[in-house]
């Protein structure tokens, strides 16, 4: 009896969720798929800052792999390097241990990290916000500035604890700040501050407006809820330099701070530049059948893949959730097909869905088909539009958000993820960092 071929997903972000979920349905009884992924669930991070900002339990958006993916094997680890002439994946499991995984059909599905600039101090003293230990972390440090900051002595030591500063106002800074300027707000009430202490809020960016790569009617609904509740939206802003006390702006402004939120953007997964293929920005550039030119037993797709758009000629899908989710299925589909499985093979099209940011309360933007929303009713389209793309858990979800309206969030430090282990340069934000021993790390209070 010949051995069947074997198929391995690399990555279980939105594309390669979505790829396993497709092969298990066109080509479980023809290949053997295997999932490799640091964690043992799909992180539906587009309501990660509900996390930060304690309206949802993380296991809500944390889907486990096993039992959704019938038909697949997961296999917990990071990939070290791909042997493309080899035809295996290396890698090491949660423990340190090394293995290897050989393939007939491989799907790089690595996504993205957080996106690095050459400030001084940024690495040090800043945070991203890409996984669950980093939303988990930055819950509790915004938590701990304010209680600290109840007790100070000094009024300006107590004003910098106060004081957050997040940089960039894409779709996930505009959220995180939103989220956190309501959740700061709400401790406030229960802390007694200082005499005219307050949560401030920062948000920055060079760019000329909140949500630069959308709509401009949701950039400005965006912008007006933001002002509206009190965080201060700086445009044409940087950070030139960061420090233990605070953070240098590119406009000369000193601004005195224990909290940095680096929301910068995101940048491909350094495993496809270690490849050796041709790259773009970053990106394994694949055909429009995400397939890497030269390899017929490779495919890519998601963020680290640069895609062509066929509906834009010329240009590449930008690296959205949504992208990744569909690419995730046409990837899937062009595999089977390869191995003679499912319909044939197809080239990777889309069309323009709109976008929805959510901004806390019944706040939000959106423009569902190209249609722009506000308020309640966009409030309403964005949290219908999440239920219907999470792949599972939407009861739970839901009855969160339940609680949360008619409930008090609970204010209070778990203390499970310290500043040493969610540094913000790591190819790996899904996983909490451990430090060579115990005395290798500094004290909880640095960041």
């Amino acid at each position: 009896m010949s051995r069947r071929p074997r198929i391995v997903i690399v990555g279980a972000g939105f594309a390669g969720y979505r790829a396993a979920r497709t092969l298990a349905r066109l080509a479980r009884n023809r290949a053997e798929i295997t999932l490799l992924n640091p964690t043992d669930y799909f992180l539906y991070l587009p309501l990660l800052p509900q996390v930060a900002a304690g309206i949802l339990d993380p296991r809500r958006i944390a889907l486990p792999l096993p039992g959704a993916l019938r038909g697949v094997r997961t296999v917990l680890g990071e990939a070290d390097h791909v042997d493309l002439d080899g035809h295996r994946v290396h890698y090491t499991d949660p423990e340190g241990g090394g293995g290897s995984l050989g393939y007939e059909r491989l799907v790089l599905s690595v996504g993205s990290v957080n996106k690095l600039l050459p400030v001084p101090g940024v690495a040090e003293h800043a945070h991203g916000f890409r996984g669950l230990p980093e939303a988990l972390y930055l819950r509790d440090h915004v938590i701990r500035q304010i209680e600290l900051a109840a007790v100070a002595d000094d009024p300006a030591q107590a004003a910098a604890r106060c004081t957050f500063v997040v940089v960039g106002a894409g779709y996930t800074g505009t959220e995180v700040a939103a989220h956190m300027r309501m959740l700061t707000a709400e401790l406030a009430r229960r802390h007694r501050l200082p005499e005219g202490v307050r949560p401030r809020w920062l948000l920055l960016d060079v760019a000329p407006r909140v949500l630069p790569g959308m709509d401009e009617k949701l950039s400005r609904t965006a912008d007006r809820v933001l002002r509206r509740r009190g965080v201060e939206v700086r445009m044409g802003t940087s950070v030139k330099e960061a420090t233990r006390d605070g953070v240098l702006l590119s406009d000369g402004e000193f601004v005195a701070s224990r909290t940095l939120v680096w929301c910068v953007g995101v940048r491909p997964d350094p495993l496809v530049e270690a490849t050796g293929q041709p790259l773009e920005k970053g990106r394994l550039i694949v055909d429009p059948y995400l397939q890497v030119p030269g390899c017929a037993d490779v495919f890519a797709c998601g963020d680290a893949a640069a895609v062509p758009d066929l509906v834009n000629p010329g240009g590449f899908t930008p690296m959205t959730a949504q992208h990744a989710w569909r690419q995730g299925r046409v990837a899937a589909e062009n595999v089977a097909a390869s191995l003679g499985a499912g319909h044939r093979r197809r080239p990777y099209r889309h069309r323009d869905l709109g976008f929805v940011v959510d901004l806390g309360g019944v706040q939000a933007a959106a423009d569902p088909l190209g249609v722009p929303l506000s308020g309640p009713p966009a409030g309403l389209v964005t949290r219908g539009y999440h239920l219907a793309a999470m792949p599972a858990g939407r009861v739970r979800v839901a009855a969160d958000w339940l609680l949360d309206a008619v409930l008090p969030r609970q204010g209070v430090q778990l203390g499970l993820v310290r500043s040493w282990s969610v540094p913000l340069d790591t190819a790996s934000p899904e996983l909490p960092k451990a430090p060579a021993s115990v005395t290798d790390h500094p004290p909880e209070g640095a960041t």
